[in-house]
Order: C-alpha cells, then structure tokens, then sequence
C-alpha cells in the first residue's frame, strides 16, 4: 500500500481490511484522515511505540496543544513539527507505510 491507496481508503466508512491490519498509528491516521480526531486519539492512548508516540504528537499539535505535542515528539525521537499539518499527516503515513512494506512477515 502507498499514500494514495491510504487516501482512497478514506472513502469507507470504516478502515478497510489492508489499513486495518497495519497497526494503531496507521489506523489513527486513517481516522484522523476522515476528520476523527478523537476516534484517532482513543487508538493511541496505550500505544508507547516510537510510531504511536509521533502520531500522538500530530494529533496533539493538530489540537493546539503544543506542550503536549513536544512532549509525545520526543518520545517519539522526532524533531517537533512546525509546518502544514496536511504535509506532516502525508509525511508520517508515508513513513510508516514504508515501514510496514520493509517489516519482516512472521510466521
């Protein structure tokens, strides 16, 4: 999957099967995609992963709630955003969908 299979995927009404399977980051940006932004939210609340924490950091600087947004950027171990909040959701599922491609598959 790619940017713009997720973004097509946001016409559904519910994540389809092949986002649904790509972990909680990826699901909260799907959500948050289709304008859900606490649906989104709600996925991350026990996720501590490095992923998980920088799309808890987006959400939080898409909120306004910088403090919190720094705080979840470095645990995340990345720079704390400051550009297009359209530009950094395109970039992170980019990312993480490249991620999800290299992953091993278990058996």
């Amino acid at each position: 999957m790619d940017l713009t299979e997720f973004r097509a995927g946001l016409g559904a009404t519910a994540p389809p099967p092949a986002i649904a399977g790509l972990g909680s980051p990826l699901r909260a940006l799907w959500w948050d995609g289709k304008g859900d932004w606490t649906a989104a939210h709600d996925l991350l609340q026990y996720d501590s992963t490095p992923a998980g924490s920088w799309v808890h950091a987006y959400l939080h600087r898409k909120e306004g709630d910088l403090g919190n947004a720094a705080y979840w950027y470095r645990r995340a171990g990345q720079p704390i955003a400051s550009g297009d909040l359209d530009t950094e959701w395109a970039a992170i599922v980019g990312k993480l969908l490249a991620e999800a491609r290299l992953a091993p598959v278990s058996k």
